[in-house]
């Protein structure tokens, strides 16, 4: 074999498996669709596959908010707290009305992402202290608040979590609209741009003048915003608000969704679509194992072994590159 003909094999493979670590998301998906419409009963049925939608919801909101962080090289593990803190705001105000109390667990989250960029932009901590730091003051808070288990029954508030709109839930189609805004803000909007420049080389994007502070901030503000919708529709769906356990380890599912779907941990790079698709291999896993009588921790364990395995093919795609 000639040098050339070598090297165009090792060019062809390197471009094979190069395709792989970038679509791995959406075979895996297709291929566990597939093995159960084979193997599990009434999996298309209409119930089933909406039960589905309903519960990767808050995983995709979250999961589209840490996609924006991790693509500045940062990380947000206060999500699940924030979740917690918005819903724990909803019973002080729902007296006052459904929409009154949703502008308050918003405002909530909003100014969680909004200390957390703060104190990472302007005091330069580390995004994994600053967020750790917020995560175990907003559960605590959260408690605090809260207390213990509050029933939420105002009629506004129950229709967000349990109406529909031409048969699809309401919160199906807000995920919608938001994984749309999110593709568009990564993608066509100059702070998207800055986004990624900022996350491939925070140093040269500073040097080209960019605001890097405030693009920081507002990426964490959006973040905890996001994390605060997906309370919001959690304890709407349970009609209830639970400070303990709403959004614990949702951390873990967003990060999850992130890193399989493409989106680097060192940063520079924003993959909405494959997020998207990471979020719905997650709970298409756990719905799978549910099905045929698997218990939920061997769910968990089956997270860690899939993010372990997407790190180090991210690894692999760097080191091919370079």
């Amino acid at each position: 074999m000639s040098s050339t003909t070598a090297t165009a094999e090792r060019t062809r493979t390197r471009i094979d498996l190069d395709w792989v670590r970038r679509n791995g998301v959406y075979v895996a998906l297709v291929a566990l669709l597939l093995f159960n419409v084979v193997a599990t009963n009434n999996f298309l049925s209409e119930r089933t596959l909406l039960l589905q939608l309903i519960q990767v919801t808050p995983v995709v909101i979250v999961a589209l908010g840490m996609a924006l962080v991790i693509g500045t090289e940062g990380i947000d593990l206060s999500v699940g707290a924030v979740m917690a803190l918005a819903a724990a705001v909803i019973p002080l105000y729902i007296g006052y009305g459904a929409p009154l109390a949703i502008l308050a667990a918003l405002t909530a989250g909003l100014l969680c992402g909004a200390l957390a960029g703060s104190i990472i932009g302007f005091v330069g901590v580390q995004p994994i202290v600053a967020t750790l730091g917020i995560m175990v003051a907003g559960r605590g808070v959260a408690n605090l608040l809260g207390g213990e288990i509050k029933s939420i029954r105002e009629p506004g508030f129950v229709a967000l979590g349990t109406g529909e709109f031409l048969g699809v839930p309401y919160v199906v189609l807000i995920a919608i609209a938001i994984s749309l805004a999110m593709w568009f803000v990564a993608r066509r909007t100059i702070y998207g741009r800055q986004l990624v420049a900022i996350g491939g080389n925070p140093r040269a994007a500073l040097l080209a003048g960019l605001p890097v502070r405030r693009v920081i901030i507002t990426t964490y503000v959006v973040c905890g915003l996001l994390a605060a919708v997906a309370g919001v529709l959690m304890a709407a769906r349970s009609q209830a608000s639970d400070p303990t356990k709403l959004g614990l380890l949702m951390e873990l599912s967003a990060i999850t969704a992130v890193v399989i779907g493409g989106t680097p941990l060192s940063g520079g790079q924003v993959r909405i679509v494959g997020t998207i698709a990471g979020a719905l291999l997650l709970q298409l896993i756990t719905a799978t194992l549910i099905f045929h009588n698997i218990p939920d921790s061997t769910a968990q364990m089956a997270q860690a072994v899939i993010v372990i395995a997407a790190v180090y093919v991210q690894l692999g795609r760097r080191k091919g590159s370079s």
